[in-house]
Order: C-alpha cells, then structure tokens, then sequence
C-alpha cells in the first residue's frame, strides 16, 4: 500500500498532530480517567505504558497492508492536548482504501464539540487520501459517541462486532 503521509489536520478550535512519543506524559494524564474506559474496558495507562504503546504505533504496522495514522488533539487556544484521534487504514483485493476510525477526548474537555470537530477533521482528511469507506464500533449504550460518528458523517448499520454497532460512511 502506498505509506499516506501523516500531516497536521487543521479545524476550527483544534490542530490533530501526528502522534509522538513525547506526547506520552502529557496524554497520560489527559486520559487518566477512568470513566473513559466505562465502554472500551481496561485502565488508564501509566505514563511509561503509554510511552511504550506510543513507540510501537510511531513505528507503524507490521503488516504492509495495514497503516496506523494516530494524532494526538490539540487545543489551539490553549496549546494544550485534549485527547486523541486514529485511523487503521487498509486495502482491499481491489486496491481500495478502508479505515476504522476511533476518538476519545478527555473527560475535563468533553461536551465542547471536541470529538465531533476531531473527528470530522479526520474524516475529512481520509477522503481527501481516497479513503472509501469509514467504519467505527460504538457501543450500543454510549450515546455521546454515536453522536459524534453521525457529526462525522457516519451511519448506524445493523451489523454487530464484539457488542458493539457498526457505524459507516461509503463513498461513491
């Protein structure tokens, strides 16, 4: 697959930087809450584990056919970082690009139209790299998640994935 190059996104309160190791302290702390596990399960990660973790998506995929685009969220106004946006993009039999989407901002920065302006830019920018379908798995009780998949142009199909509902964009 050809490599999509990673490049700052720009919205309107927000600047999606590419993902860093030396995000890895200042993030910890952003996603330090545990409520923002109550649907995806685990714990919050240490700074050293999300460093580590960091390290191994910086170096990218293993799989050729599969590239991690992962950018931290920064708040322009206050230079601070909010949370987090990711894209696995892979290719299909018919060389066509596919990406699974997913957001999380930090509890402190929730309810601002945060993860909606974040995730709208991400999308934005896969259709810009011919990206032709966009998925994303939400659980069927986080309302505020599903709100943001819609904001980003994302629908609700009837397909199911580890209890949690399929959210699509295709493009034409």
């Amino acid at each position: 697959m050809t490599l999509l190059s990673l490049e700052p996104i720009h919205t309107e309160r927000l600047t999606l930087l590419p993902l860093r190791v030396e995000h890895a302290e200042e993030m910890a702390a952003v996603l330090s809450d545990p409520a923002l596990h109550t649907f995806i399960g685990g714990e919050p990660a240490t700074p050293a584990a999300l460093r580590a973790r960091y390290e191994r998506l910086v170096a990218g995929s293993p799989d050729p056919a599969v590239v991690w685009c992962n950018w931290v969220v920064q708040l322009r106004g206050q230079a601070c970082l909010v949370g987090t946006v990711q894209a696995t993009v892979t290719v299909d039999d018919r060389q066509e690009l596919h990406a699974e989407v997913a957001w999380v901002v930090g509890t402190p920065w929730q309810g601002q139209g945060f993860a909606g302006e974040a995730a709208r830019g991400l999308v934005n920018w896969l259709g810009e790299q011919a990206v032709r379908t966009v998925i994303a798995h939400i659980h069927p009780d986080h309302q505020a998640s599903a709100q943001v998949a819609a904001s980003a142009g994302l629908a609700p199909t009837d397909q199911w994935h580890d209890g949690e509902i399929r959210w699509q964009l295709a493009r034409g």
